[in-house]
């Protein structure tokens, strides 16, 4: 591969420039992102399955419009290829039958179960006296499950997507599988096809050692479509994509913008090219290049290489699996008057050489500067920051814990964290740790049940001491929302002083230089976050010490004012951290009969709504104005209070999701 002129390589670098500071971050973003959903999957796993955050996100990319990808790998159940493995009891074993199947699909029968409960007879189809699992069957059954617990808890309803459930909005996808421990001979040719740099021998052995998933998707329009399952080598990829350089991650996300951005907005293109081809047809160009070719300099030369690999497999109706190359993966997809449409819009894109990317609405700002600065350490320290805080992803795979805690159980879950941060030498993963310890503390001091030990005083006291210790660790993950909680239970337990000292200290940390989820930084914000002080700062004492998060609760959270009880909305209750201080600041006063401090609140709600008229978003005002509204409600204001339910009706009309039109009605 030539390298690249003075002039490409000034371009390049200026490309590489602005895709790490607006979408991709720089390499130690992605590599916290990785390590935080490493961290995290390891602290949920438990006895019955395994957790693997996949996707983009999983391999350290929070690209727009991208979705929460998780696969639950069930450790009950074991998948062979040819040896029979030992077999242990409670173990579910199938083994791998791949007659008549296309490479890269396998039928799975039942050898061996002492259940004969969901995971086995349950969802096997039986043929000529022997039972296949069939892949159909396990969906709708894990579907049923699902619905039914969305009943229960009031949360979205799901859907089968693939071979995930998905919820409607598709905003997370969780794809259950199977797992087999040992390599399968049918990706054996990878283990000694490349004799080049990349992948290193550790590497291959490392992939080795994880062995494939199985995940319940058969080919399409098979004959044996339900019963089919497809062999995902999910874990290898990711290690693979561990192991590129930043320059061939950009490149990659160059490439899936180019694919949903420009080329799926063509007719009859829009399901054609998916990111799993681009990734297959990057690793087979990274077995040929040399990394040191993969440089920011390189950049632009890389991305076109790329590209053109891309309109080769489109021409020749061929993309080989990368693990298992006789799975031809156009076959049946990328054929026909739509591959000679997409092939047409492909030309004219390549007649713009790397310009066509100016296409995408994320890039078309980019502008060549006509200085070529190098990049500098720590250039792009304040924006990996502002994608940390502003990460949906991240926040929606922290909102989703209590599921996973809960079903981890929190003595398994605290002694698996206590030994990370014992054991491991680097403080940035026992940071991390701790960062994941002091979320879960929230659900489990929701879960206790404070007041069903009347009759006993030792009882109830084990239970507001230990609720009250969850609490004390529960402050580490942001500046607020963790010392309002505990002012939450001392207001429920009513310890209304001990609540007002906690929310006076809350509610001074609510100063001007602190960040929000979803709210870009000012001037003068960028510049405290910029010192060398906090460059040096692990990225979870930054978010401590300067994120203020939106307080959750769950949907049977102990710990909500008994005059929240009724604001629910999909399963929990959200309220602006700004905002619930005062609010309940107002009702410990109200409960003390401290009239005059109660309309010292109400100034300070009515003040805050005022100023979230001028840079929240309508879900944020809303929220604001329905706490305002309640404590005119409480204070004997009913017209006002009403006034102020209308109005957030007005901001946010959707019913199911602002319960201040509930309230408006009922008070007409």
């Amino acid at each position: 591969m030539n390298m690249a002129d003075s002039q490409t390589q000034h371009i390049s670098t200026a490309l590489y420039r602005y895709l790490c500071q607006n979408i991709v971050g720089s390499e130690d973003h992605v590599k916290t992102v990785r390590l935080m959903n490493t961290i995290r999957d390891n602290l949920f796993c438990n006895d019955q399955e395994a957790l693997i955050t996949s996707g983009s996100f999983g391999e350290g990319l929070d690209l727009k419009n991208s979705d929460l990808d998780l696969m639950h790998v069930i450790k009950f159940v074991e998948v062979y290829e040819d040896i029979k493995p030992r077999l242990y009891t409670g173990i579910t074993y199938f083994s791998m039958k791949t007659d008549d199947v296309k490479p890269g699909f396998t039928t799975l029968l039942l050898e061996h179960t002492d259940r004969q409960s969901l995971f086995d007879i349950n969802i096997c189809d039986e043929i000529d006296g022997r039972h296949y699992c069939s892949s159909k069957l396990f969906k709708q059954r894990l579907f049923k499950i699902f619905s039914l617990f969305n009943k229960i808890d009031g949360s979205q309803v799901s859907t089968i997507h693939g071979p995930c459930i998905s919820n409607t909005k598709d905003i997370y996808d969780r794809c259950y599988c199977f797992h087999c421990k040992t390599w399968i001979s049918t990706a054996e040719q990878w283990i000694t096809r490349s004799n080049n740099s990349w992948p290193g021998y550790s590497v291959k052995q490392m992939i080795l050692k994880h062995g494939v998933i199985f995940v319940p998707i058969g080919v399409k329009e098979s004959s044996k479509e339900d019963l089919e399952w497809r062999i995902s080598f999910s874990v290898g990829e990711k290690l693979l994509m561990n192991t590129f350089t930043h320059t061939q991650l950009v490149c990659y996300v160059l490439l899936k913008i180019l694919t949903k951005d420009v080329i799926a907005k063509f007719s009859k293109c829009e399901d054609l090219l998916c990111s799993y081809f681009l990734k297959t047809i990057i690793f087979w160009i990274s077995e040929e290049l040399p990394q040191s070719v993969w440089k920011a300099e390189n950049l632009i030369p890389c991305f076109m290489r790329c590209f053109n690999r891309l309109v080769y497999c489109v021409e020749h109706s061929v993309c080989l699996h990368y693990f298992i190359p006789e799975n031809n993966m156009f076959e049946n997809n990328i054929e026909g008057p739509a591959r000679e449409i997409l092939l047409e819009n492909l030309y004219i894109l390549r007649s713009y050489s790397w310009r066509c990317i100016l296409f995408s609405d994320q890039i078309c700002q980019f502008r060549v500067p006509t200085i070529n600065f190098p990049i500098e350490p720590n250039e792009f320290h304040v924006y990996d920051f502002q994608k940390i805080v502003n990460s949906k992803l991240l926040t929606l795979a922290n909102v989703m814990a209590p599921d996973f805690i809960f079903r981890t159980g929190s003595s398994l879950l605290f002694k698996r964290a206590v030994r990370q941060i014992f054991s491991c030498e680097k403080s940035s993963i026992k940071y991390i740790v701790s960062y994941y310890m002091s979320i879960c503390c929230t659900p489990l001091a929701e879960g206790i049940k404070l007041n069903t030990c009347n009759s006993n005083n030792k009882c109830q006291y084990r239970k507001y001491t230990s609720c009250l210790s969850l609490l004390l660790q529960n402050i580490y993950h942001d500046a607020v929302s963790g010392w309002m909680m505990l002012a939450s239970y001392f207001y429920k337990t009513k310890q209304y002083n001990n609540a007002l000292h906690v929310i006076a200290y809350a509610i001074s940390k609510c100063s001007p230089e602190k960040l929000y989820n979803n709210r870009n930084m000012d001037h003068n914000q960028q510049q405290l976050v910029n010192l060398k002080l906090f460059q040096r700062k692990n990225i979870t004492f930054l978010l401590k010490i300067l994120l203020i998060e939106n307080m959750l609760f769950l949907w049977n959270s102990e710990l909500i004012p008994d005059e929240l009880k009724s604001e629910a909305c999909n399963g929990i209750y959200t309220y602006q951290s700004p905002a619930y201080p005062y609010f309940l600041n107002f009702l410990c006063h109200y409960r003390l009969n401290n009239v005059k401090q109660c309309h010292d609140c109400l100034k300070d709600l009515e003040r805050l709504k005022n100023e979230y008229y001028f840079y929240a978003e309508r879900y944020q005002l809303s929220m604001v104005c329905n706490l305002f509204g309640i404590a005119l409600q409480l204070s004997g204001d009913t017209q006002l209070a009403q006034n102020v339910f209308w109005e957030s009706a007005l901001v946010h009309p959707k019913r199911q999701f602002n319960p201040a039109i509930k309230r408006f009605a009922a008070m007409n």
